[in-house]
Formats: structure tokens, sequence, C-alpha cells
């Protein structure tokens, strides 16, 4: 569904009128926020999955050349080999001695370490499932910010249009008035003046709806946007309760994503202890030595080979570093303060943000109310400045003030209107329930 939405979208823009759910659909599969952020989630897994095989070690073909000023045996001699004249004779010397063969190389225990590690990758990826969830919140938001910005800004062009056209109808009607010598010329000439201001005006707007759309498209990751459809605004009291929300803060992503660092510090902490314990490890070779005999030896001119084959433990204690593995638990536990100090501002930060945003709820609501007020009382005083004009009680400048006034009040109350969304969006946001809703 969501890649044919997208290809009529690309194709046929102007055919149809998109909605925002359809723009946040298209934007959570195609946004590059989101696809690196999924990204950064198979990075992480792959370091889990690195750090789970380091465990089981390593099997490596392995060879090498040597040259030697003297011959050299290809297996090792031993005393019985060597009291026996016979076989010791037919023991194959060269100077050129190749090797070639398999070894297995395993830690065995490495005080922990490996084990802090994947638990440390397990915890990374978690961090990242929460950052891509963050992610797409973040994005929701920006989309339906733009999509808002750009309603509103549609709307106040066709409030523009609707004032020109009055504008118009007005100097037609003092241009009547001046041909039958009822009004003076200036008035004209100023009815005019506020018609051409307003006409710029309409091109400002008109622009600002292009800017607007081609910044959503790219926020959502198709070629352009056509037409949009309209949003339902409800503008009702704010009755936001902030400790409510508080309470169950441990929820939200951001505040889990701050928990799961400060984890990750303590095993962090935790790996760094590792450098007091003995590290052991098995190594296991199989293979053979070969070359061409020396020609001292009864078999020279013949290729001759021994296969050897060794298994073996191996054990460091470090006693003494010079303090090495001090400062890498105190880095550590420097690390560790630093995530709790993070988490503490995490809690802080999101406190600040939701009185914030209730206090801007509220002042978007009151601003929308007043605006609404101020609308109405604007358009009454254009209609009795209207009649005091046309009976010649009035000058043109109280007129054209008048509707003036009545025109920024109705685009003070679109802009107010679509602020209070905006809040609710933000609020959501914040509250992480954006892409839910």
């Amino acid at each position: 569904m969501i890649k044919k939405i997208t290809i009529l979208l690309v194709l046929s823009p102007l055919l149809f009128a998109v909605s925002l759910p359809e723009l946040i659909h298209i934007g959570l599969e195609k946004s590059t926020v989101i696809r690196k952020s999924r990204a950064d989630i198979d990075a992480a897994r792959e370091k889990r999955k690195e750090s789970r095989a380091d465990q089981l070690g390593s099997i490596d073909l392995v060879g090498g050349y040597t040259h030697f000023n003297l011959p050299r045996t290809l297996a090792p001699l031993t005393p019985v080999t060597m009291k026996n004249p016979v076989t010791a004779a037919n023991v194959a010397t060269t100077k050129d001695l190749f090797s070639t063969g398999v070894r297995y190389s395993v830690p065995l225990f490495t005080g922990f370490a490996q084990t802090r590690q994947i638990e440390m990758d397990d915890i990374a990826t978690q961090i990242s499932q929460g950052k891509l969830s963050l992610s797409r919140e973040q994005l929701v938001y920006n989309i339906a910010s733009l999509y808002l910005s750009a309603l509103a800004f549609e709307e106040m062009y066709q409030a523009q249009r609707l004032y020109v056209k009055a504008l118009q109808k007005l100097d037609d009607t003092i241009a009547k008035e001046v041909r039958l010598g009822k009004k003076a010329p200036i008035d004209m000439l100023k009815s005019q003046a506020q018609l051409q201001s307003n006409l710029s005006y309409l091109e400002v707007l008109k622009s600002d709806i292009a800017i607007t759309k081609a910044s959503l498209a790219s926020l959502v990751g198709i070629d352009r946007i056509g037409s949009i459809e309209g949003f339902r605004v409800i503008v009702r009291e704010p009755h936001e309760n902030i400790d409510r929300f508080m309470e169950d803060a441990s929820r939200l992503e951001r505040v889990h994503i701050s928990t799961l660092s400060l984890k990750k510090a303590d095993r962090v902490i935790k790996k760094s202890e590792a450098g007091y314990y003995p590290q052991i490890s098995l190594d296991s070779y199989y293979g053979y030595n070969y070359g061409q005999n020396d020609p001292s030896n009864p078999n020279s001119g013949e290729w001759a080979d021994e296969k050897s084959w060794q298994v073996g433990v191996s054990a460091k204690w470090t006693l003494f570093d010079f303090g090495k593995r001090d400062a890498a638990g105190q880095k550590a536990r420097i690390a560790q303060l630093q995530a709790k100090l993070d988490k503490k501002q995490t809690i802080l930060d999101l406190k600040r943000s939701l009185i914030e945003a209730k206090e801007k709820l509220k002042q978007a609501y009151a601003d929308y109310q007043g605006n609404l007020k101020q609308l109405k009382l604007a358009d009454e005083s254009e209609k009795i400045e209207k009649v005091r004009y046309l009976n010649g009680i009035s000058t043109i400048n109280d007129l054209l003030y008048a509707k003036s006034q009545s025109h920024l009040a109705s685009a003070k109350l679109i802009e107010s209107k679509y602020n209070y969304q905006k809040g609710k969006f933000y609020l959501d946001y914040l509250l992480e329930r954006g892409v839910k809703k």
C-alpha cells in the first residue's frame, strides 16, 4: 500500500490531495533518518555476533618458508633416533624448510572480559532500537509541523485572496464615486496603494506555500507534493497534568536509553577488572614440514615431508603494568558517573520541556480565543466604517484601517489555530505517542 501511494505521489502530485497519515507512513518507510537508525541497529547486532564468535576462537590456515645456513631436520630428533645410526641416516634434512598446516586457537579464560563485552553489545543493540523509536517520533512531529505550516499558509492565502477581492471592489466603488465627483481623487490613490501592497503579499504567501511543501517532500523522502488534505483542528482548553506524566516517565524511550547507558557503564567497569585475572588460552596445530633433502644426505635430490601436530595451553597473569589497569578502571568509573548525571539531566530536561509545552499550549489557546473575539469586533468595525465612509462621515483612511485590522485578526486567528495544534503534536512527541496516534 505504501509503495503504491509513493508511486502515485511521485508521478501524479497534482491529481489528488495527500493526507497527513499517508505522508507519515511514507516518511517512516523512506526517510533517510529512519533508514540510518535501522542500519545502526543492524551494525549493533553484527557487533554482538562478532563478540560471541570471539568466544569460539579461530581456525587458521598457516604456512611458512625458512632458509638455514646449515641443514635442519624436518622433524625433531629423539634420543632413540640419534642412537640408531641406520635410522638417523634416513632422517631427511634441508636448508629450505617449508611448512603448511591448520591452527586452532581459542581463549579459555579472559577474566570474564568477553562475557562483559557480549553484555555491552546486547545493551548497545537495545539502545539503538530505542534511538530508532525516538527518530520515528521526531520524524512524525517534524512532518506534522510542516504539514500544518503548509495548511496555515494555504488558508492565509485564501483569506488574502478574499481581502484583495474586497479591496478591488472597494477600488471600483471609489473610482465611480470619483468620476461622479462625490469622492476626492486622493481616495482612489490610497485605495490603489493598499491594493498593490496586498497583491504583493499574496505572491509572498504563494512562495511560502511552495517552500514549505518542498521542505515537507524532502523530509518525507519523495520528489514533490501537490495538494494536501485539510486537517480539522479542534481548539479546547488544555488540562494537562505534568505530574502524572512524570510518574510514567520511566516508560519513555529517552529515559530508558539513559538507564541502559548507565547499565552499559557498569559493564565497562566490570570488563576493566578482567586485567587483574589470568588469561588462559588453548593453541593447537596440525601440519607438515617438507623440503628438498640436503646433498650430503643419502636421500639427496628427493623431497620429503614430516607430519607435525601439537596441543598446548598457555597462561599469562600480569603482575605489574605501571598503573594501566588502574587508569582503565578509573576511566570506566568516571564514565559511570557521567551516565548517572546524564540520566538525571534527561529527567530534568523532560520535565522542563513538558512544562514548556503545557504553557505554550495554554498560550496558543488564549491567543486563539483572543483573536476570535478580536475578529468579531474588527468585522463589526469594518461594517460600520464602510457605511460611514459611503455616507461621507469618515475618511478613506478610517475605512482602509478598519479593513486591514479585520484582515489582520483573521490571519492571526488562522495562525493561532495551527499553533495550538502544533503544541498538541509537540506534547505527543515528548510523551512518545505521536507514532501511535
